[in-house]
């Protein structure tokens, strides 16, 4: 089974007005939660977004989720969002194929 990964939108930072146009979001924060139906990991990171007046604009109270994932992940990259759910996979991994683990003390019993 394959990792799945879930995008999540944390907070936005905007510019308060610029070009006739208020609350121009400049930077997402955002966190990708993944997992193999048993281990859970997450990432967390920000990225900072380019103001184009030549864009349509959408006012604020307009945003979605799936609109700000799209504008964060076409901003990164293919290689960064393979780079991020590289780490996810890595965490999966770690956690279900330990290589170092705490047994507790032998002298001492439950």
């Amino acid at each position: 089974m394959s990792n799945t990964y879930n995008w999540i939108i944390e907070s936005l930072d905007c510019i308060p007005s610029i070009d006739n146009q208020s609350n121009v979001v400049n930077v997402v924060h955002w966190r990708v939660n993944g997992t193999d139906g048993t281990h859970n990991a997450t990432i967390y990171g920000s990225q900072e977004l380019s103001y184009n007046p030549s864009n349509p604009f959408i006012e604020y109270a307009s945003l979605t989720m799936p609109t700000i994932i799209g504008w964060i992940q076409s901003s990164m990259g293919s290689d960064r969002i393979n780079e991020i759910q590289q780490n996810i996979d890595n965490q999966i991994n770690n956690l279900a194929n330990p290589t170092v683990i705490n047994i507790g003390l032998p002298w001492i019993t439950a």
